[in-house]
C-alpha cells in the first residue's frame, strides 16, 4: 500500500506570521502556504527549483501597499520576496525561498484604451495576447513580440524590458513604457514618467524614499557618465537591469522607467503600466530561404539586413526536423520542400509588413529579384514566400514553438535554458556561434540553435540531462566558455532573458561600474528584500550563482531511475509554460482556465507528480511495484485496509494535494496535443489514481461510472424505467447530476430494418475486393449507440445513401471511463479484449470508423500505451475515412453555410481530422467553417460529478456561450463531440445536430428530388 506521506518540515514561522498579519491589515487578494500551491511556485522556465514559504496573490494596489509597508516592520527583516508574472523566466528570475507575490490570477485587467493617443493602460498580470487581443478591434498592437506571448504577462515583460522577433524594427520593451506604477519599498505608490529638470528638481527635494530615489540615481549617472557610455555595449538588445545609459532620454528628460525596466522585481512591485501602442500592419509577408548549413544561413544574414524586413528570424536543422515530428508541420510543410530529397539543415524567415499589400509586395519583390539573380550562392537552396495572415501566422507559430519542440527531444538528455539570450554585433554572428558550437562539439553535447539574426541574438540550448551526477559542474563549464566567449566578441551573456541566476557575472561584466549598480538597489531597496541575489546586491550582500542554486534535476536523482522512466509523462515538463494559455479559444488547458490555479495546469500536476514520486522514493515505496501488486490482487482483499485509511484519513498527506490537483482534470488531453513537450496528464494523472485509491476508498460514482459500458445494453432493455429513475435524481444520490435518458430507440430493430447487419470477420473476409471497397464497419460507442441513437443511425443512412454497404461492429465496451478514473488493470483487459475483436474485423480489409472523437481517439491514443508492442487495429473518425470516398458525395443545389464546434480531443491531438469535416462538407456542396472553441466543460464524466459541475459550467462559459448564444439556435451550429452536445443541451436548451445529421439531410433531399423528377405529374399529385 502507498504510505501516508507527511508534509515535508518547513519553516514557516515568519511566514505565517508575516501571512496571518497581512490577513489581519485587510489583504483582499488569497493567501497560500499548501505544499501544492508551493511546488508548483518552485519551478519556471529554467533549470531551478526553489520552494517558497508562502505565495501571495494581491486583488489590486492596496494590497501590493500592505505587503510592502508589513516588509518595513523590524520584526519582519528576515522575509523576502520575489514578484511573479507568467512564470516564463529562463533564468529563476521568480524564484525565491520566501514569498512569491503573484500578480497574474487577480491583477490581470485592461484598465483603458485610448485609441486616439494610442495607449492602453493595464495591470502587471494582463498577457500580451490578451492585451493584443483588445487592441485588434483598433487597429492597434503592443509591439514587442515574444515565443511566449501567450502567457507572457506585460509585468514579467516589463521587468525583464523582453524584446523578440521584430527588435530592430519596434525596439525592446523600455521603448513603449510611458509611465509605471510602482510600489517601493517603504509602500510608496509612485507613477514614473520622463522629467524635465524643474519636475526632478521638486521631486529631488522630497525627503522620503521618492527623493532618496530620484536623488541618487541622478547622480550616479552624472557622475558616471563617461563608465557608462564604456561599459554598456552599444547593441541592439542593449541591457538588461538598471540601464543607467537611458535613464536621460534624447529630449534630455529624465526617466527612471529606464532603471525600472528590467529590474526583475528587485526594486518595488511593479502594478500598472501606460504603454504606447501602434497601428497594427494590414499586410505581411514572409520570405522563407533554405540553406544547405546553418552556418550558412548565418553568413547569408547580413546581406538580407540591407533589404529593411521588419524581421529576420533562423531556426536550425534540429528545430527543423523536430518540428517535421509535432502537428504544427501539417500547416506549413509547403513552405520548406526538400531539394532533390534533401532537407534544408537552416532557413532564414525574412518579414516584411506594411500598410498596403503594394508597399509589401514591392520589398518582397526586391528581395526575391535579388535571390533569383543571385541564384545558389552562399549555401542557399530556393525559397518560398508565404502571404496572408493565415499562412505567416503558421510559420511564425512554428517558430515560436522552437523552445519546446527542443524540450521534446528523445532521451534524458534535453536542450535547457542557461547561456541561450547571449546578444554579440550582428556582424560577429557567425563567428561567434561557430566557436559557441565548437565548445559544446568538444563536449560532446548536442544542441538546437534559433533566434534574431539581425539583432545578433541566437539562442542555443545544450542537451544536457540535470539528473546525471555531475551536471552543475557542467554548467559552470560551459557557462564560463560563453562569457569569455562573449565578452571576446563584444557582447552581453543577458541579451533578452534577463539576468536572474546569471547575475553573478555581472560585476565581470560591469568592472568598475558594478558598485554604481550596487548604490541603485541600494536607493530602491535598503533592506535588500526585494528579489534579494539578483542583478546587483548592496554592499555585504551574496549574488546567486549558476551552481549554488539547488536544480530540479537535484531532486529528480532521488527518484530511481525505473520510476522516472514509468513517469516519463510528467518527468520531461521543462516548465515552459505552454499550457497557460491566454486565450479562451484554444483548447489547452480548461482546468487552468477555470480556476486561474496553476496546479490545476499540466505544468501544475506534472511538478506535483515529481515531487509525489520523490516523497514515495524517501519512504522506500516503489509505485510501479506497487501497481503491479494492486492489479494481481482481487480489490475485495484490499477492502479492509483501505476502509481503515479512509476513516482514518488525516488531511497532512501530501498525496491529499495531489489527487486534488488531479481530480480536477478533464482528460481532455490538450496538453498531449499542444504541450511541445507532450505532458501527457491523462496518462500519468490515471496511474496516480490507480495508486491512491490502492490506500483510499473511491468514491461509489467511480465504479457506477467505470461499470456503465457494460451494462448500459442491460439498461436499454428498459429504457422508460431507467429514464424514471435518472428524472427522479436517484444518480443525485452519490454524486452524479444531469445524467443523461437513453434514447429508447430499438437499435437491433432500427439496424434490421436499414439491412444492416452485424459484421462478422468470416463473412467480412469472402466480399470480394470491390465489395470490401464498398463496405465499412461502423465501431459502435455506448454514448451514440444507446443515449444518441438518432445520429447512429443517421450516420448508417448516409453511407447507404452514398452507395457504401455500412456493417456495425458488435457492440463491445471502449473502455476509455476506466482509464480516466484510474482503473488500469480493468482498462487494460477491456483493450486488449477489443483490439482483439476489432483486429479480426480490421484483417478482413475492410475500413473500420467511429463517431465519437473521445471514444474513437481512444484506439489510437490509450490502447497502444496499454498494449505496448501489440498491433491495436486502425480506428479512423468517420470524416478521416470520408475523405477517400468524396467522389460519392452527392452536390446539393444550395451551398449552405455552416459552423463546427469541434470536440477538443480531437482539436488537440487530431487537427487535420477536425479540418477534414470542412474538405467533407465542400464535396457536398457546403460550406463549414470552423469556429475558434475551447472545451465545452463536459469532458465525458467531469461536467456529471457533482463537485465540478460548477467548474464545468464556467468553462463552458469562457468559450462556448458565445457561439451556441448567437448561432445555436439557426441550426446551422453542429458539434461532432456527443458530450458537448449534451452541455449545449443543459446549459443552454440548444441541441446542436452532429455534422453527419446535417450531410444525411441534404443527401435525403437531393435523393427526394431526383425522385419526384421522376414521377409522372399523377403520381406526383398523389
Amino acid at each position: 500500500m502507498i504510505p501516508r506521506l507527511s508534509p515535508e518540515p518547513v519553516t514557516l514561522s515568519v511566514y505565517a506570521v508575516f501571512c496571518a498579519e497581512l490577513r489581519a491589515r485587510g489583504f483582499a487578494g488569497d493567501l497560500s502556504v499548501g505544499a501544492a500551491d508551493r511546488t508548483v511556485a518552485a519551478t519556471d522556465n529554467s533549470i531551478y527549483q526553489l520552494t517558497p514559504q508562502a505565495i501571495a496573490f494581491p486583488r489590486g494596489l492596496d494590497d501590493l501597499v500592505r505587503i510592502a509597508t508589513l516588509l518595513g516592520e523590524e520584526r519582519f527583516t528576515e522575509v523576502r520576496i520575489a514578484p511573479r508574472g507568467g512564470g516564463t523566466g529562463t533564468n529563476g528570475q521568480s524564484l525565491t525561498d520566501g514569498l512569491v507575490v503573484d500578480l497574474s490570477r487577480h491583477m490581470n485587467r485592461i484598465v483603458a484604451i485610448d485609441p486616439e493617443r494610442r495607449t492602453a493602460r493595464v495591470e502587471a498580470g494582463v498577457v500580451k495576447d490578451q492585451l493584443n487581443a483588445a487592441l485588434k478591434p483598433f487597429g492597434l498592437f503592443f509591439a514587442p513580440e515574444l515565443s511566449t506571448s501567450n502567457r507572457a504577462t506585460i509585468g514579467g515583460m516589463i521587468s525583464t524590458d523582453a524584446c523578440g522577433q521584430g527588435s530592430c524594427l519596434y525596439g525592446k520593451t523600455r521603448d513603449h513604457v510611458l509611465e509605471l506604477t510602482t510600489v517601493l519599498s517603504d509602500g510608496t505608490v509612485w507613477h514614473s514618467g520622463p522629467l524635465d529638470e524643474a519636475e526632478l528638481a521638486a521631486i529631488q527635494a522630497r525627503s522620503d524614499r521618492v527623493g532618496i530615489i530620484h536623488r541618487d540615481v541622478d547622480r550616479l549617472q552624472r557622475e558616471n557618465a563617461a563608465l557608462i557610455t564604456e561599459r554598456f555595449p552599444p547593441l541592439n538588445r542593449c541591457l538588461t537591469g538598471y540601464d543607467l545609459a537611458h535613464i536621460r532620454r534624447a529630449d534630455g528628460r529624465f526617466d527612471l522607467n529606464a532603471v525600472l525596466c528590467g529590474s526583475e522585481g528587485t526594486l518595488g512591485f511593479l502594478a500598472e503600466a501606460t504603454l504606447n501602442v501602434l497601428p497594427l500592419p494590414s499586410h505581411a509577408a514572409l520570405v522563407n530561404l533554405r540553406y544547405g548549413s546553418f552556418d550558412a544561413a548565418l553568413r547569408d544574414a547580413q546581406a538580407l539586413v540591407s533589404f529593411g524586413a521588419a524581421s529576420i528570424e533562423t531556426v536550425d536543422s534540429t528545430v527543423l526536423a523536430l518540428a517535421q515530428g509535432d502537428l504544427i508541420w501539417e500547416g506549413v510543410a509547403s513552405f520548406f520542400p526538400e531539394n532533390g530529397g534533401e532537407r534544408a539543415h537552416g532557413v532564414n524567415l525574412i518579414e516584411f509588413v506594411g500598410n498596403s499589400g503594394a508597399e509589401v509586395e514591392e520589398a518582397v519583390g526586391r528581395l526575391t529579384a535579388a535571390l533569383d539573380a543571385a541564384g545558389p550562392v552562399g549555401g542557399r537552396r530556393g525559397y518560398t514566400v508565404a502571404r496572408g495572415e493565415m499562412d505567416v501566422d503558421r510559420i511564425w507559430d512554428m517558430r515560436k514553438k522552437s523552445v519546446g519542440l527542443l524540450g521534446g527531444m528523445k532521451g534524458d538528455k534535453r536542450p535547457i535554458a542557461f547561456v541561450e539570450d547571449t546578444a554579440v554585433p550582428p556582424e560577429n554572428l557567425a563567428d561567434f556561434i561557430a566557436e559557441f558550437r565548437a565548445a559544446l562539439d568538444r563536449r560532446g553535447l548536442d544542441y538546437g540553435m534559433f533566434g534574431h539574426v539581425d539583432a545578433g541574438v541566437l539562442h542555443v540550448r545544450p542537451a544536457i540531462d540535470m539528473k546525471a551526477p555531475g551536471a552543475e559542474a557542467l554548467i559552470r563549464e560551459v557557462t564560463e566558455d560563453v562569457v569569455a566567449l562573449t565578452q571576446r566578441y563584444g557582447g552581453l551573456l543577458w541579451g533578452e532573458h534577463g539576468k536572474g541566476v546569471r547575475s553573478e557575472f555581472s560585476p565581470r561584466f560591469f568592472g568598475p561600474l558594478y558598485p554604481v549598480l550596487q548604490s541603485v538597489k541600494a536607493a530602491f531597496d535598503p533592506r535588500h528584500q526585494f528579489n534579494p541575489g539578483k542583478i546587483a546586491v548592496p554592499e555585504g550582500g551574496t549574488l546567486l550563482t549558476v551552481d549554488g542554486v539547488p536544480t530540479k534535476g537535484q531532486r529528480d536523482r532521488a527518484i530511481p531511475p525505473g520510476v522516472r522512466a514509468g513517469y516519463d509523462e510528467a518527468l520531461h515538463c521543462n516548465g515552459n509554460g505552454a499550457c497557460f494559455n491566454w486565450d479562451p479559444d484554444d483548447a489547452m488547458c480548461p482546468s487552468w482556465k477555470g480556476t486561474r490555479e496553476r496546479r490545476h495546469s499540466p505544468k501544475g500536476r506534472a511538478q506535483l507528480m515529481r515531487e509525489w514520486l520523490r516523497r514515495l522514493a524517501a519512504e522506500g515505496c516503489d509505485p510501479l511495484v506497487e501497481a503491479i501488486r494492486l492489479r494481481a490482487r482481487p480489490g475485495w482483499l484490499a477492502f479492509p485496509g483501505r476502509l481503515v485509511a479512509t476513516l482514518r484519513r488525516r488531511e497532512d498527506d501530501f498525496s491529499h494535494e495531489v489527487h486534488e490537483a488531479m481530480a480536477g482534470c478533464l482528460a481532455c488531453k490538450s496538453c498531449t496535443g499542444q504541450c511541445p513537450i507532450k505532458v501527457d496528464v491523462p496518462s500519468f494523472r490515471a496511474k496516480f489514481l490507480e495508486l491512491y485509491h490502492g490506500r483510499y476508498l473511491r468514491p461509489l460514482r467511480h465504479h457506477v461510472v467505470a461499470s456503465l459500458e457494460a451494462l448500459v445494453p442491460w439498461l436499454a432493455k428498459a429504457p422508460r424505467l431507467v429514464n424514471r429513475a435518472t428524472s427522479l435524481g436517484l444518480a443525485d444520490a452519490i454524486g452524479l447530476v444531469h445524467t443523461p435518458r437513453l434514447s429508447g430507440l430499438n437499435l437491433g430493430r432500427e439496424i434490421e430494418r436499414r439491412g444492416v447487419a452485424l459484421a462478422n470477420a468470416e463473412v467480412l473476409a469472402k466480399l470480394s475486393a470491390s465489395e470490401r471497397l464498398m463496405s465499412v464497419v461502423v465501431v459502435q460507442d455506448a454514448f451514440t449507440s444507446y443515449y444518441e441513437t438518432p445520429v447512429l443511425l443517421a450516420l448508417l443512412d448516409l453511407l447507404i445513401g452514398i452507395g457504401v454497404r455500412p456493417w456495425l461492429a458488435p457492440y463491445r465496451p471502449n473502455g476509455k471511463p476506466l482509464h480516466v478514473h484510474g482503473f488500469l488493470g480493468r482498462f487494460e483487459r477491456r483493450a486488449s479484449a477489443s483490439a482483439t475483436d476489432l483486429g479480426r474485423l480490421a484483417a478482413t480489409g475492410v475500413a473500420l470508423i467511429g463517431l465519437d472523437p473521445s471514444m474513437t481517439l481512444t484506439y489510437r491514443s490509450e490502447y497502444p500505451q496499454a498494449l505496448p508492442g501489440r498491433d491495436v487495429p486502425r480506428v479512423q473518425l468517420v470524416q478521416e475515412w470520408l475523405t477517400g470516398r468524396l467522389e460519392r458525395a452527392p452536390r446539393t443545389p444550395d451551398r449552405e453555410t455552416y459552423w463546427l464546434l469541434p470536440h477538443c480531443t480531437e482539436r488537440a491531438t487530431a487537427p487535420p481530422a477536425v479540418a477534414a469535416w470542412s474538405t467533407v462538407f465542400a464535396a457536398f456542396g457546403l460550406g463549414l467553417s470552423t469556429l475558434p472553441s475551447g472545451c465545452c466543460g463536459m469532458a465525458g464524466t467531469f461536467g456529471h460529478e457533482a463537485e465540478h459541475r460548477a467548474m464545468s459550467e464556467r468553462i463552458y462559459g469562457l468559450s462556448w456561450a458565445a457561439p451556441v448564444a448567437e448561432k445555436g439556435r439557426s441550426g446551422r451550429l453542429v458539434a461532432d463531440g456527443y458530450s458537448c452536445r449534451l452541455q449545449a443541451k443543459l446549459i443552454d436548451g440548444v441541441r446542436l445536430p452532429h455534422p453527419v445529421e446535417i450531410l444525411h439531410a441534404h443527401v435525403a433531399a437531393g435523393a427526394e428530388v431526383v425522385a419526384a423528377a421522376k414521377r409522372s405529374p399523377a403520381e406526383a399529385r398523389r
